[in-house]
């Protein structure tokens, strides 16, 4: 319009022809110039919409953030976020070109031996650093078995394990445990624990005993207040049954093992557990209804199988009833090659594997090492329509509504502030008290009426002896620094016979012999003993035992020991064990389960400073042939039964 008013007023003044013709080649080059900045002002305004990615957007509903991020994921991309490979395996450049969605240290895998917290963190921000660098920019999870404490890591607090806890009947201590094991596992940059183990044990045989609170449902119902510990309490406001992680100091918690792990016959790790639909909800299904209504981010399947089907195959209870009827939004993650023993010969067929347990309904799969195989055999499976885009989409959006939830696209990368948690004194003092309460004496003198407990600090000498007196490894038992724990000097802590030696008077002489014989015993005037004996550290099928027994040399101890002196036996293991032919022997006896790094705790209640308190999580039998033996079960006849423990008073300090 602009350009034809000139021509008007041209061509109403006498102008030569050829400067109109220069005019209007000027005005035609100032539209031009005209419609070309408007070309770049559009082009700017589109470049910066495309830009503004609304899942990157903290402000904006979880919901429309999973929804627009998935819309602009690959088949690729998407298949990444459900690999979790372990650390061994995974690189920056691994992350960034696979699209890895999680990275694990299993049990003993570590950045190196004894690694400092800046170091296991400079390996986790590297990792990170890696998927971040993709064009979504989606960062990864890692996830780590801190069952009691970071136990991975050289120098943290090792808690008493679960059994222990289960004695302590006491879920706010338990909550405080899992509040310090959040912060030492974000010491080290990690963001997800795989615990708790809300596994009911019904048969002390089996060989993860130690990871269960007890044998009653209602127990580790009460235990799951580990889960607020770890992931933050829940508002007030919140939404019961939704993940919830409450910050950067907090961490993911991992229900598992679902479901009925506990209850396999004979015990065996990974067996089969035969039960009836009434009984598998009565007995091993409560703590999982408490645990997604805390707020569980995810839930971990059992190896083992209900009624002959795996649980990694069993779609009606992942699915059908963990998804539908109960409503779990996190995430369902398979144990380490859970997938590969769904064949009956493992890995014998791993398209099948893998095609069974998606459509089962497990959304991350721990795979961990051959991460290839598991992308290109799931990519098949959708291209190819075996698994629908559907079951894809699902399990995406629940991973990255747990990502969102954490904030970890906001704060992706560890923060080094937080290295000052590992193994801190106060964390130290907390798995003390835990030590205290755990304890369960289970006899106390000959006869009621001369009870030998609470020893006396100012005897002139005491003996103590046995293998797990002076060994830091064997009172921590399995899931320490290796996955099956090691004997010996393993990580800092306070051995019972270091504690003993601190809490007796200075003019008191301790004398540590680990294996004694009976003249040594009789000819060196002691006062009383302590004997510190019971198993070596085991973990899973490795702890499957038939006999329950206490290896030699433990049972030689306590006859030469306690047949020459009088003397207090405490027991290091992970579960009840065969004790009977030996309690005539002993004056008193003590359940110290498996008490980790703060062997103090022993010494303060063995000494009076703390009473005991402790109520057995387990029914202690008399002989193996009883077992499986329960409280309530008919012929119910224990050596000690389910909640006995034999309390003391703190003695008055002069």
């Amino acid at each position: 319009m602009l350009m034809h008013w000139h021509l008007c007023q041209l061509t109403r003044v006498k102008t030569r022809p050829f400067l109109v013709v220069v005019l209007m080649l000027k005005m035609a080059r100032h539209c031009f110039f005209m419609i070309g900045i408007s070309l770049v002002l559009c082009c700017w305004t589109l470049k910066a919409n495309a830009e503004y990615m609304r899942y990157k957007d903290p402000k904006r509903p979880i919901p429309l953030r999973i929804n627009d991020l998935i819309s602009r994921m690959t088949l690729e991309e998407k298949i990444g976020q459900m690999a979790q490979i372990d650390r061994s395996v995974a690189s920056a450049e691994v992350m960034k070109n696979y699209y890895i969605g999680s990275v694990l240290s299993g049990g003993g895998s570590v950045p190196a031996k004894q690694a400092s917290p800046e170091t296991w963190m400079d390996m986790v921000n590297e990792l990170q650093k890696g998927s971040l660098s993709t064009h979504l920019g989606i960062p990864m999870i890692y996830g780590i078995d801190a069952v009691h404490g970071n136990n991975n890591a050289y120098n943290a607090t090792i808690f008493p394990h679960n059994i222990g806890l289960g004695a302590t009947r006491d879920p706010e201590l338990v909550k405080k445990i899992g509040a310090a094991t959040a912060l030492e596992v974000r010491a080290t940059g990690i963001q997800y624990s795989f615990a708790p183990c809300i596994a009911v044990c019904r048969d002390p045989r089996w060989g993860r005993c130690f990871e269960s609170y007890g044998e009653e449902p209602e127990i580790v119902q009460a235990m799951t207040e580990l889960i607020p510990g770890l992931q933050g309490e829940m508002p007030a406001n919140f939404q019961k049954g939704v993940p919830f992680i409450a910050g950067k100091d907090k961490v993911l918690a991992c229900a598992k093992h679902y479901v009925g792990d506990g209850g396999t016959a004979k015990g065996i790790d990974e067996n089969n557990t035969v039960t009836n639909w009434h009984q598998l909800l009565s007995l091993h299904m409560p703590a999982y209804y408490d645990s997604i209504i805390k707020g569980v981010a995810t839930v971990m399947i059992s190896y083992s199988s209900w009624n002959g089907i795996k649980m990694h195959a069993n779609h009606d209870l992942i699915t059908g009833f963990l998804k539908n009827t109960l409503h779990f939004r996190g995430f369902v993650i398979s144990d380490a090659q859970g997938i590969d023993r769904i064949t009956s010969l493992p890995h014998a067929n791993y398209t099948y594997s893998i095609l069974t347990s998606i459509n089962a309904g497990i959304d991350m799969i721990m795979i961990p090492y051959n991460y290839t195989e598991f992308i290109d055999g799931l990519t098949f499976l959708v291209q190819n329509n075996f698994i629908p885009m559907s079951r894809i989409d699902d399990a995406v959006r629940r991973i990255l509504r747990i990502k969102f939830m954490m904030g970890l696209f906001e704060n992706p990368l560890a923060d080094h502030s937080m290295t000052k948690h590992l193994g801190s004194q106060e964390n130290r003092e907390l798995a003390r008290e835990a030590v205290r309460k755990s304890l369960v004496l289970l006899k106390n003198g000959k006869s009621v009426n001369q009870p030998l407990l609470p020893v006396s600090k100012k005897e002139s000498r005491i003996l103590v002896a046995g293998s797990h007196a002076d060994n830091i490894g064997n009172q921590c038992g399995g899931w320490t620094i290796e996955w099956q724990g090691l004997s010996g000097d393993i990580t800092v802590g306070t051995t019972i016979l270091t504690a003993i030696t601190n809490a007796v008077n200075q003019k008191t002489e301790v004398v540590f012999q680990e294996n004694p014989d009976a003249t040594f015993v009789k000819s060196n005037n002691f006062s009383f003993a302590i004997v510190v004996v019971g198993e070596p550290p085991y973990s899973e099928t490795y702890g499957d035992s038939l006999n329950l027994t206490i290896p030699e040399p433990g049972p030689s101890v306590i006859s030469n020991v306690c047949g020459s002196v009088k003397c207090v036996v405490v027991l290091i293991t992970g579960r009840p064990v065969a004790i009977q032919p030996y309690l005539d022997q002993v004056d008193a006896l003590v359940a110290a389960w498996l008490p980790g790094t703060e062997g103090q705790g022993v010494a303060d209640v063995l000494f009076g400073d703390y009473g005991f308190t402790g109520k057995l999580p387990h029914t202690w039998f008399k002989t193996v042939d009883q077992l499986p033996m329960n409280i309530g079960d008919p012929n119910y006849d224990p050596l000690f039964p389910f909640g006995f423990g034999l309390e003391t008073v703190t003695k008055i300090k002069p």
